[in-house]
């Protein structure tokens, strides 16, 4: 065999097919704003609404099936079976942004996904972002809140202020946590079980004291596909980014990596493999 057909057999065999990812792994995909005009210092996280629906019409067209966590959870503890190529969306922050574009594009294709929202901050703007990134964003109120879940969509807690929670000592970690469900519960008139760590900011005391707040999943910004043996309060996601191409969106859904990213961590697979049968070959 020579080195080339090496390489690409390696490659073929170094990419999952949706199908094998799915049987194993959940993609939980990882939004921030939808919008048709990006500011450029949040360019990154901004997803057109153009981009947007071909995702969601992709995701239909492929057979996925968005799914609520609670679904994931009962699954996972063995009281409910999941459809064929579960799917799991979520916003982060509650862009009023999200309710003006993505809304509409997942109500016309049935597809459920829950918004994690800062408590403290709704009806007001992105504070934290005037420090990361020189702008402020506009935030949902608890009216577009109450609409979400009246439409059959879900709510959970980004704390109350969207501070890095690793960063603080255990008391006021533990009251932005445990304040942040019992504001959202109140206002929504629903049960918050499910929480995003602002900045992806954690370590074990926040999980625990996560744990403690009565949440029973939370999602992280570790890339990567739930596994079954997945720790629910510190679950991994799939980013998806403002610059990604519909190729690159459908390469996330099985390798949780962008085309080139998947290309290039194939073709690191395929050197070692080389080198490998270059070195074995040499010794003969």
């Amino acid at each position: 065999m020579s080195k080339l057909t090496l390489a690409q057999s390696s490659l073929t065999h170094s990419i999952p097919s949706a199908a094998t990812a799915t049987a194993t792994a959940i993609p939980i995909l990882m939004y921030h704003e939808v919008a048709p005009a990006a500011a450029p210092a949040f360019r990154k996280y901004t997803v057109a609404p153009q981009a947007f629906a071909r995702q969601m019409r992709w995701l239909r067209l492929a057979g996925y099936h968005p799914i609520t966590l609670d679904a994931l959870i009962a699954q996972r503890q063995g009281e409910g079976h999941l459809p064929r190529r579960p799917v799991v969306i979520t916003f982060d922050d509650g862009f009023q942004g999200c309710c003006d574009y993505a809304v509409p594009i997942l109500r016309a294709h049935g597809f459920t996904a829950i918004f994690y929202l800062v408590a403290g901050l709704m009806g007001k703007s992105s504070h934290w972002l005037q420090a990361e990134r020189g702008l402020t964003l506009p935030l949902m109120d608890w009216t577009a809140a109450r609409r979400l879940i009246a439409e059959g969509f879900s709510c959970g807690a980004h704390t109350m202020t969207h501070p890095r929670l690793a960063q603080l000592d255990a008391a006021t970690c533990r009251a932005e946590l445990v304040l942040a469900r019992q504001q959202i519960e109140q206002q929504v008139g629903h049960p918050v079980h499910h929480l995003a760590y602002p900045f992806g900011s954690c370590n074990a005391t926040v999980r625990n004291l996560a744990a403690e707040a009565g949440y029973r999943s939370a999602c992280t910004v570790e890339i990567g596909h739930v596994l079954p043996t997945a720790d629910l309060l510190l679950l991994r996601r799939v980013p998806v980014l403002g610059q990604d191409s519909l190729a690159d969106f459908i390469c996330r859904l099985s390798t949780a990596r962008t085309v080139q990213e998947t290309l290039r961590d194939g073709l690191h697979v395929v050197r070692r493999k080389v080198k490998t049968a270059v070195r074995r070959e040499t010794q003969l």
